[in-house]
């Protein structure tokens, strides 16, 4: 029989779950979001903490050895060479923990995945 799964109800919650030193790692990953996707509704969903905005922009999620961030298929192709170090799967980048966070390409396609849902969202509005 497994244990029961931990049930978060807040991306708060989520990284209160950690040891501190991996709370720091989540937590700076959070505001680089945070920062870089400002008008974004922040969730838990797949009991990941996720950022919505028209529609799931991205979820990260902390692992054993790594942070998965899933900025979606799109997200990564449109970094290709930049994420190679990281991409470890369709719609998932892997960062390891004993090397920093890439704040500033995490920041870029989190801006592009912005971009992408506005884009989207108006195509849509615009068939009706």
């Amino acid at each position: 029989m497994n244990p029961p799964k931990t049930v978060y109800e807040s991306i708060d919650a989520y990284i209160a779950g950690f040891p501190p030193d991996i709370q720091h790692i989540l937590t700076a990953l959070r505001n680089v979001i945070r920062e870089a996707a400002p008008e974004a509704k922040e969730k838990i969903s797949y009991q990941m903490p996720t950022y919505e905005l028209h529609g799931n922009l991205v979820h990260f999620a902390a692992f054993k050895n790594h942070i998965g961030f899933y900025p979606a298929p799109s997200g990564i192709e449109a970094f290709a060479d930049e994420v190679k170090p990281y991409h470890k799967s369709k719609g998932t980048l892997q960062f390891p923990l004993d090397q920093p966070l890439p704040n500033e390409l995490i920041a870029r396609i989190v801006k592009y995945r912005v971009a992408e849902s506005k884009e989207k969202a108006a195509a849509k509005t615009k068939k009706k």
